[in-house]
């Protein structure tokens, strides 16, 4: 999976699975790091409406429109979506062909031929409605139930003619990708069996992140999300969002700190403050 990203708290944050024209978020930037591989960016899922999440729409939009491209998922009863794609059609009238569509925890959008997108409710925004998303790509397929594991090529083509393909399969799901988005850590287990987890860290330590302010929107810690990637699991762990007061030297001793206090073991990857990765997965 060919993934780049850019993730830094306040400032930015977006991630590209170019292999299936997939953008999770859409900050300040998105368009200069991507340059012509933004074109490629046919689906965009944004998080929630904070402006390092979203500020990059209006250029990707302006230079990718066409007709029903790009689709632009939100969380439903986020008021600043509408708005701004009223204001781009207005200003770009030529980007009318993209689409803004709102969607919430149990809608699953198609997005190739096995892959779906699976928003998640998370915490993030104490408000009440539809305000912040996480989200699954995820790979769907068919496989004969064990019933019929037994039985010869021929006897399969007869039973399909008889009862059908539908009754003799059942749906297998491979969780290739979760992202979290900005969010407190979750302990229900909803990122078990990611290949991939990407997850925000925006504090280092668990009493920095003040989740107790009921006016304030709700966070991780790098100490929480290694704590509880310990207890699921996870393929390969995706670290981002870190607060630009933190040094590369002070996130990489916390990793390793964390990651060998709680027994983590999988591979470890971290989008410093200000630094754009091409190809994460691969560094």
């Amino acid at each position: 999976m060919n993934l780049t990203g850019y993730s830094t708290a306040l400032f930015s944050t977006w991630y590209f699975v170019e292999d299936y024209g997939v953008l999770f978020d859409a900050g300040d930037g998105v368009i200069a790091h991507l340059l012509q591989k933004a074109m490629k960016a046919k689906y965009i899922f944004i998080t929630h409406p904070d402006r390092d999440h979203l500020t990059g729409l209006t250029q990707l939009v302006q230079l990718n429109s066409r007709d029903g491209f790009p689709k632009i998922y939100y969380p439903k009863d986020c008021g600043s979506f509408p708005a701004l794609s009223a204001f781009l059609a207005s200003f770009d009238p030529h980007t009318s062909g993209s689409e803004w569509i709102g969607i919430e925890e149990g809608t699953e959008i198609q997005v190739g031929k096995d892959l779906i997108v699976k928003p998640i409710a998370n915490d993030h925004v104490r408000k009440v409605g539809v305000k912040s998303l996480s989200y699954q790509l995820i790979r769907t397929k068919r496989k004969l139930k064990p019933e019929f594991l037994a039985l010869t090529h021929k006897e399969i083509l007869q039973q399909k003619q008889t009862i059908g393909e539908e009754a003799m399969t059942e749906e297998v799901r491979q969780i290739l990708l979760s992202y979290s988005g900005d969010t407190p850590v979750s302990h229900d287990g909803r990122w078990q069996g990611s290949e991939v987890l990407i997850h925000e860290a925006t504090f280092l330590h668990k009493y920095e992140a003040d989740n107790a302010n009921p006016r304030a929107n709700r966070h991780s810690s790098l100490e929480e999300v290694m704590q509880m990637v310990s207890q699921t699991s996870v393929g390969k762990l995706v670290l981002g969002h870190f607060s630009s007061r933190y040094s590369e030297e002070e996130i990489g001793k916390a990793i390793n700190t964390f990651a060998t206090q709680f027994g983590v073991k999988i591979p470890i990857y971290a989008l410093l403050p200000s630094v754009c990765l091409k190809d994460i997965l691969k560094n």
